[in-house]
């Protein structure tokens, strides 16, 4: 018995397919073809596009934290740590803190309360050339 499709306009949709098939096979076999997935640089009209596909990234989430310093103790010190111990940083008072985006410092700023609720205000953005030069070290 045959398989036959009912769908409207699936005798479309195969007739194109194949159609585009015998485009291809008919066309010289000069090496594969780029897919053209990326937009260039080189066309008019490529920034734009080129900003449309970014919206597509703009609600990823991502962390951000801000550290205010670092220190290394020894198993012994962490175990002796009870509420009111002070843990001593390495970060001088007044230093700017270092503001990390998934882990890759991206700003520098100071400590500001707005509102009852901490904030930073940021004083020195990390360029993405300083940032690649950081990562390749």
């Amino acid at each position: 018995m045959a398989d036959t499709d009912t769908t409207p306009g699936a005798d479309d949709d195969w007739a194109a397919a194949m159609a585009e098939q015998a485009d291809a096979d008919a066309a010289p076999a000069s090496g594969p073809q780029p897919a053209q997935i990326f937009p260039s640089f080189g066309e008019p009209g490529g920034k734009a596009s080129m900003m449309n596909e970014l919206d597509m990234i703009l609600d990823i989430p991502v962390q951000i934290s801000v550290e205010l310093g670092r220190t290394k103790i020894t198993i012994r010190n962490l175990l002796q740590l009870a509420h009111g111990s002070v843990v001593e940083l390495d970060a001088m008072a007044g230093e700017p803190m270092n503001v990390l985006v998934n882990g890759t410092l991206i700003a520098q700023g100071e400590v500001v309360v707005v509102n009852d609720k901490f904030g930073i205000r940021l004083t020195d953005i990390i360029t993405p050339s300083e940032r690649m030069r950081k990562i390749g070290r």
